[in-house]
Formats: structure tokens, C-alpha cells, sequence
């Protein structure tokens, strides 16, 4: 177990600063403090009082357990992420015509760049990017082999978008006999403790239960939905119901232990030809094997299928990032923070990209 101690501490009370993206200056301001305390309090040359404590647990939606007993050590290690990034964009016509959505710029990245990071926060570092055999091209341009994010990517293809749950047959080979988590190409989390509902769902993993993630919305006949009990225990999922019995829509992020390629084949095409997601989760369900992770206040989720939902994600990076002089959703910055990339590899990422905010970003890490 670590120690309480206030050079502990501080490290861990800077890391959750950075993660919020919040400057010392706002923190210093909700704290009650000056700022050169927590300049301090950081370097763990000042204490923290108990109530200073407890504004920071609430301020970074801290879990005391990670605070008292240090990082989860949850193994990550047979754990292998999936990016779907295939599909035909019909939705964003004529943008698409000629582009990949996930290629779409989502204020100031690549809309790839976001399920991206949100496995890279799981500590997930072998990953498959699955394109349509056009597209795939333009990936391996953008992404490489994943070296520059200190991750490994591999490629696949899905010639035609036959759902969702096909994914996971198409990534049978790479899984093997790893666990899966499985992001749509399309969709962006943010929440500032999104990095602990990730480790909840790898334990879950280990333990043999498939986690999805449910996000409240005003229109669920639009979205596969979860009931839950008043435990928040998942009672039965639908996908687009007439009359939803909830109004919790199942994101676009999945985690299933291992074998989930075998149970994806169980999967029977629905009346419009596609291997659904939710007939796989329900598949768990029926083995008493899934559980739901609730995205509440604190966080956002976009599915970026529509002008509206792009441009609404687009504007909310935007205001996060202008207000607070920072990057959200960076790879180069977990993969830094992971120790994953060392600051001579952050230093040629920031060099390609000098000309913009984003390389700017890049170099204030390393407080250039």
C-alpha cells in the first residue's frame, strides 16, 4: 500500500487537476486558497487539511479508495480493444461521400481520436481498427501502427455494415482468447470520471460479466435501451423500441469477457439483416452475466451520426478546451502520462502539429 503522505498526495491531487483540465488558478478559487497553496500542496511541501480534502474529492470526482489505498492495479493485460470504424455515413451525406466519418474533424481532431483515448484511458494498448476496404487507407495514414500513441494498432476490414454485433466475428482471430472492449467509431465520452467506470468494467471482465454504459436521453426509441431495476441491475435491453421502457439509451461502448466472438455467432440477423449489438448483450443478460454502468451528471456523450449531434459535440470540446487552455480526449497526453512515450516522442508529435493549438498543447506538457 502506499503512503498518505503529502508528496503522495500532491502527485495525485496534480494528476486529477490535469485530468479535469482545470488550471490552478480555478482550482485555487473553489478550494478557498491562494494559488501558490496549490502550487504547494502539488509539490507535497504543504498538508492538506480534512476539509480541503474533501472539496477535492468533490471538485475532481475523486473515489477515497484511490486516494487511500493508491492506483487500482486491475489487470488490464488480456484485455484488447476494437474501434468499429466501418459503416457508410449516409447520415452526414455528402460529406461522406468522399470520407470516412470517423475521419471528420470534431473541433480540433479527428473524430477517431476520442474512442481512441477513451480505450487508451482503460490501459488498453493492443487494439483493431476495423474500416471499410476504401477507407482503410486513410486510417493507417492518420494512425500508423499506433507507435506515436505508444499503443499497437492492427487493421480489418468490414465490407458491409452487417451490425454491429459482426465486429466481433471479423476481430475473432485478434481476440483469441482475450476479453474485449469495443467502442463505435462515432462516439465521444467525456466525464471526469470516466478513467474509474473503465476500471469497474475491466474487473467486471475478469469476472467473467459484460458491462454496457447508459446515458439518459429525451428521445430513447432512437437508441437500443436498458431497463433497470430500482438497483440500477439491468432488467432487459430493446433495440429502438415503439414504447421504450426507459429512458436510457446503451452507448456505443461495450466490454465482454472472453469468448465473445463464439457468442457473437449465436447472434441471429434481425428483420433488417444486421447482427444487432443489443441481441448479443441480451444473450449475457439471459446468463445473468451484464451489468450497467450509468453516465450521470459529469458526463457527455455524443453519438456523432447527425449535423446536430457533430456540431453540438464540436461546441462543447470548444468551450472545455478554450476555458481551460487544454486538450481533452489527447492520445499523446495519456499515452505520456502512461509512461507509454517518453518526451523525446512527445517532442516529434508536438513538432508535426507546431503550427497549431494542438501542438501547442503538446509542448506545454512538457513545459516548453
Amino acid at each position: 500500500m502506499n503512503r498518505l503522505d503529502s508528496l503522495y498526495l500532491g502527485e495525485i491531487l496534480r494528476r486529477a487537476r490535469e485530468n479535469n483540465a482545470y488550471t490552478q488558478e480555478e482550482v485555487a478559487d473553489q478550494i478557498g486558497v491562494g494559488r501558490d497553496a496549490i502550487i504547494r500542496i502539488e509539490k507535497g511541501t504543504r498538508k492538506v487539511s480534512v476539509e480541503e480534502l474533501h472539496h477535492f474529492v468533490k471538485l475532481y470526482h475523486l473515489d477515497i479508495d484511490d486516494i487511500l489505498f493508491g492506483e487500482d492495479d486491475t489487470d488490464t493485460s488480456n484485455i484488447k480493444g476494437i474501434i468499429l470504424a466501418g459503416g457508410s455515413g449516409t447520415r452526414l451525406y455528402p460529406i461522406t461521400k468522399a470520407e470516412s466519418k470517423q475521419l471528420i474533424c470534431v473541433y480540433d481532431k479527428p473524430m477517431i481520436y476520442y474512442p481512441l483515448s477513451v480505450l487508451m484511458q482503460a490501459k488498453i494498448q493492443n487494439i483493431l481498427i476495423i474500416t471499410t476496404p476504401e477507407d482503410q487507407a486513410s486510417f493507417k495514414r492518420l494512425l500508423g501502427d499506433g507507435s506515436s500513441f505508444g499503443v499497437h494498432l492492427t487493421y480489418a476490414v468490414q465490407p458491409k455494415p452487417e451490425g454491429l454485433a459482426q465486429a466481433l466475428i471479423i476481430g475473432e482471430e485478434f481476440l483469441g482468447d482475450s476479453a474485449c472492449a469495443m467502442v463505435l467509431g462515432d462516439n465521444i465520452f467525456y466525464g471526469s470520471g470516466l478513467a474509474r467506470e473503465l476500471k469497474r468494467a475491466i474487473s467486471n471482465v475478469n469476472n467473467n460479466i459484460a458491462t454496457i454504459y447508459g446515458y439518459q436521453v429525451k428521445d430513447p426509441e432512437r437508441f437500443g435501451i436498458m431497463e433497470l431495476d430500482e438497483q440500477n441491475n439491468v432488467l432487459s435491453v430493446e433495440e429502438k423500441p415503439e414504447h421504450p421502457k426507459s429512458d436510457y439509451a446503451i452507448t456505443g461502448l461495450y466490454f465482454y469477457p472472453s469468448g465473445v466472438s463464439q457468442k457473437a455467432k449465436m447472434v441471429k440477423p434481425s428483420n433488417r439483416g444486421e447482427l444487432e449489438i443489443t441481441a448479443l448483450n441480451d444473450l449475457y443478460l439471459q446468463e445473468n452475466k451484464l451489468k450497467a454502468c450509468l453516465l450521470g451528471e459529469g458526463y457527455s456523450w455524443f453519438d456523432t451520426g447527425t449535423f446536430d449531434s457533430l456540431l453540438d459535440a464540436s461546441n462543447m470540446i470548444r468551450t472545455i478546451q478554450n476555458n481551460r487552455d487544454s486538450v481533452i480526449c489527447c492520445p499523446e497526453k495519456i499515452a505520456y502520462d502512461y509512461g507509454w512515450i517518453d518526451e523525446d516522442e512527445l517532442a516529434k508529435s508536438a513538432e508535426m502539429q507546431n503550427k497549431n493549438s494542438y501542438g501547442k498543447y503538446l509542448f506545454k506538457i512538457m513545459g516548453r
